[in-house]
């Protein structure tokens, strides 16, 4: 299993929120394919899948405020 977390952008007291997910619960991913796209004050930046397989759990939402190192999905 593999798991997809918040990576540190070294953006210091900028929120980091969730924005859009482009994978359903149960689609098959390909290791580097856009998975989540998160915002970081007016910065938009997409976060690649860990590995290929199945997305099955995403662990945040849409609009979440995120913090870093924090679990946002989970591939098998």
């Amino acid at each position: 299993m593999a798991e997809l977390c918040l990576p540190d952008f070294d953006l210091p007291g900028i929120p980091v929120t969730v924005s859009v997910w482009h994978a359903a619960l149960g689609d098959r991913v390909v290791e580097g394919d856009r998975l989540l796209e998160v915002t970081a004050g007016d910065v938009t930046i997409d976060l690649a899948a860990p590995a290929s397989g199945v997305l099955i759990e995403r662990c945040v939402r849409s609009d979440d405020r995120l913090t870093v190192g924090q679990l946002l999905a989970r591939i098998e």
